[in-house]
């Protein structure tokens, strides 16, 4: 046991430490639960009784010894473990920031406002919970209407026959119904905004999605100037050239009604499985205002007439992008979204 005390002692005044991590290790080795000095008394349990006092004293010798070392260093390097020096270099350049970019969604959004602005459309916006009348009843559905249904729409409030049903709007119509109980003629905008309806979600469905919707009306608005006005759109939106065709149709809230059609963008008319293989893609649906919705909103529709339409932004970006599922744009995956950074208007 001596000849460790002694191999101890020598191996404690040689020893000089420049970090607190250095310091550290010697603590654990030496005055640690399970260090030298620990085993030293343990040792000392096998001494016999007439060398104990003697090896007693020897040892709680050293044991001060070591504390004092310790101590010692340890107040030479107080000034380092109370500010410890930072690992980071202070004089090299800060990270740069990542420059982002807008949601394709938002790309769609704004040029199709711009395309409508030069036509002299402004922008109307409105609530996304809306009561039935605004959402239905105005809009000329009837109360049997599918769209009424619980399988198509989300709820709030439903079969309250006194405050009447409230859910999240299916279409921005309702900001149509506002603008016309608000006003006076004539009406010249859209309405973009987020819509609901209790869809299963797939390549081509989502429960939530974007529109873009159209009212004109002023006197002498013909079903002429709808299909200019469209016409027009499309060839801003997808280049010149592209072909469009209009289909009969039938919605609550206009009449005559009708979808608009234009040539696959993706295969250039060839077939695919974008536009299932017949060349042609509906983007929108459209036609004159009924009568019913203009004097629901308190409109003359003897003195006035005119034209609606509706579009989904999700439809219109997976044309122009070349984008086949459209869950992907609610999925804030930035490897997708970053390949719009050119594209920032």
């Amino acid at each position: 046991m001596q000849s460790k005390i002694d191999q101890y002692t020598a191996e404690i005044k040689a020893f000089t430490a420049a970090k607190a991590d250095e310091l550290e290790a010697f603590r654990i080795k030496y005055l640690g639960t399970k260090g030298l000095i620990k085993d030293l008394f343990e040792e000392f349990k096998t001494v016999g009784p007439e060398e104990k006092r003697t090896f007693g004293k020897v040892l709680n010798q050293f044991k001060q010894f070591a504390e004092a070392r310790y101590e010692e260093i340890k107040d030479s390097l107080k000034s380092e473990i109370e500010n410890p020096k930072s690992e980071i270099d202070l004089t090299l350049p800060g990270d740069g920031f990542e420059i982002g970019s807008r949601h394709p969604l938002s790309l769609v959004r704004n040029e199709i406002i711009d395309i409508f602005k030069r036509l002299g459309f402004v922008v109307a916006e409105g609530p996304e919970i809306e009561d039935d009348w605004h959402n239905f009843s105005a809009l000329n559905f009837p109360e049997e209407h599918p769209a009424r249904d619980m399988q198509d729409t989300f709820f709030i409030r439903k079969g309250d026959q006194e405050k009447g049903d409230i859910a999240l709007r299916t279409h921005t119509s309702s900001v149509q119904v506002r603008m016309m109980e608000q006003g006076k003629p004539p009406f010249r905008a859209i309405m973009p905004g987020r819509v609901y309806r209790n869809e299963a979600i797939s390549a081509r469905a989502h429960c939530f999605f974007h529109q873009v919707e159209g009212l004109y009306v002023d006197e002498n608005v013909s079903f002429s100037d709808l299909k200019q006005t469209l016409y027009h759109f499309v060839q801003e939106l997808y280049g010149e050239g592209t072909q469009v065709r209009f289909r009969p149709s039938y919605f609550p809230f206009t009449e005559p009604s009708a979808e608009m059609d234009i040539s696959c963008t993706i295969c250039k008319g060839a077939g695919c499985n974008m536009c299932k293989y017949s060349g042609w893609v509906e983007i929108l649906g459209c036609g004159m205002v009924d009568p019913n919705v203009l004097e629901n909103c308190g409109i003359d529709s003897k003195k006035y007439t005119g034209f609606a339409f509706g579009m989904g932004m999700e439809r219109i970006a997976n044309l122009k992008y070349v984008i086949r599922d459209l869950r992907l744009f609610s999925e804030n995956d930035t490897k997708f979204l970053k390949q719009f950074q050119s594209e920032i208007i």
